[in-house]
């Protein structure tokens, strides 16, 4: 039996729930996914788009489509989390594995656009590890 997972926002004005049911788990570093998520990479899930049920604010959702490319992300507006979307061919919902509430039983099976990591985060990987701020 898959399990049920939740997740939301970093505010609490989004909830949702979903299946443990991944087909794929990627770590994205290419430069549209670093500029998304103001991060190194994306981490996203990979799953059916009828796979979600939002459970709260889903009124507080704001969808951006890029205006000449298939790349997306929806956020809350209260907040600015990244939240789950289904893609623009309506193929695949993406969930931000951050955006969830509990761990997924899925590993991730790639880091993708490797060529576009910035030297930064090769250095980063190689830097101190502290349990909170220094």
């Amino acid at each position: 039996m898959t399990k049920t997972l939740t997740g939301g926002c970093c505010c609490g004005e989004v909830a949702f729930s979903l299946q443990d049911n991944f087909s794929q788990f990627y770590f994205c570093h290419c430069e549209q996914c670093r500029k998304l998520t103001g991060s190194a990479h994306a981490s996203n899930l990979f799953t059916s788009p009828d796979n979600i049920k939002w459970t709260k604010g889903e009124d507080n959702l704001v969808r951006y489509d890029h205006p000449t490319r298939t790349f997306s992300k929806v956020f809350c507006k209260v907040c600015g989390s990244g939240l789950p979307f289904v893609t623009q061919s309506g193929r695949l919902l993406i969930v931000p594995a951050g955006s969830l509430n509990e761990e997924p039983t899925i590993d991730v099976k790639a880091n993708i656009f490797c060529a576009e990591q910035p030297k930064w985060y090769k250095a980063g990987l190689a830097a101190e590890k502290l349990d909170g701020f220094p």
